[in-house]
């Protein structure tokens, strides 16, 4: 019981020392540089089952291909009670990774460090951006957010190309759980005129008790304050269209009406995992925009820009969300 507690106001850490299969974790950090040409996702994690081992994804944003390292589950290490993760002779945490990769599907080497990282709030109530949820026992995705924008600092070498990324922007999330869901739609953009703003937005098929629901979970970080919408929130989801080039989605509550204009771009495959193994193929782009609007109920405009650089994914059987 403390150990489950302690994993769940912990949501950063690693929560699969004590599961069983099926079970994966996975981290995903974007780096974009400061002169805003590249882009990368780099993804490390650990799946459990018959084909049971660690990996370190990459992700080229900027011209969609991709690389799968993986690594015998010997190789993976897991601090237990903070996130402290190690894969071969690569590490990572919420200020810094560190890769270290020679394979025949490419190389990796290179610190990068991460200052000032903005971390989704936690709370014994609402323990990160799950809400509520959180506390759920046997959910088949649970989902965290480590840092909503942060400064980089340091350059990798990516198949013998150093790239710098002094001065470049980042964005940390997870996932962990049995499987992904059947159909989801998720967005990311923390490149918005305003420095340091941040949108977060997903929706996927939930199962519960049996059923189903669709389960929706945003965070717009502006100027110091968090703007929540999700299921738990008692938010209303007005329209969502998902259509072949663009997500247009309107959200209200008692006190906000947010809409979200997301325009899709070319991207690459990524691996995402079901109950047997990485074997869910995932077009992701980190070149979509996303025009996101805040307002009050009585029409006063919070915030309005458009989201650079946005990570993208619309995956699975799109009609149940709709």
């Amino acid at each position: 019981m403390r150990r489950y507690f302690r994993q769940t106001m912990t949501p950063a850490m690693y929560h699969g020392h004590q599961a069983k299969a099926p079970f994966f974790e996975g981290w995903y950090f974007k780096l974009i540089s400061a002169d805003e040409s590249h882009r990368y996702a780099i993804i490390p994690g650990v799946i459990l089952g018959d084909q049971a081992h660690a990996f370190i994804q990459v992700l080229n944003g900027s011209d969609g291909s991709s690389a799968y390292h993986s690594f015998p589950l010997e190789e993976f290490w897991a601090a237990r009670n903070e996130f402290d993760i190690r894969i071969g002779s690569s590490s990572f945490s919420s200020s810094r990774l560190s890769l270290d990769v020679e394979a025949l599907e490419g190389s990796l080497r290179g610190e990068l460090r991460f200052k000032d990282p903005i971390p989704w709030p936690v709370s014994w109530r609402s323990p990160g951006i799950m809400g509520w949820y959180a506390w759920v026992p046997a959910m088949e995705c649970y989902h965290g957010v480590l840092s909503f924008d942060h400064s980089i600092h340091g350059s990798l070498q990516v198949d013998g190309q150093r790239i710098n990324f002094e001065g470049g922007r980042g964005y940390i999330e997870k996932d962990w759980g049995k499987s992904f869901p059947s159909a989801w739609v998720w967005f990311q953009s923390n490149h918005f005129d305003s420095p340091g703003s941040c949108i977060t937005a997903s929706v996927a098929v939930i199962p519960w008790m049996g059923s189903s629901f669709n389960g929706f979970i945003i965070g717009l970080w502006h100027e110091g304050v968090l703007y929540r919408f999700a299921t738990y929130t008692g938010a209303i989801i007005e329209s969502l269209e998902i259509a072949q080039d663009h997500v247009h989605w309107i959200l209200r509550d008692s006190k906000y009406t947010l809409e979200m204009h997301a325009h899709k771009a070319k991207g690459g495959l990524i691996l995402g995992p079901t109950r047997v193994d990485m074997g869910k193929r995932v077009n992701e782009t980190l070149r979509a925009t996303v025009d996101v609007r805040l307002r009050r109920i009585d029409g006063a405009e919070i915030f309005n820009g458009r989201g650079m650089h946005a990570g993208l994914e619309v995956q699975g059987d799109i009609d149940r969300l709709r």
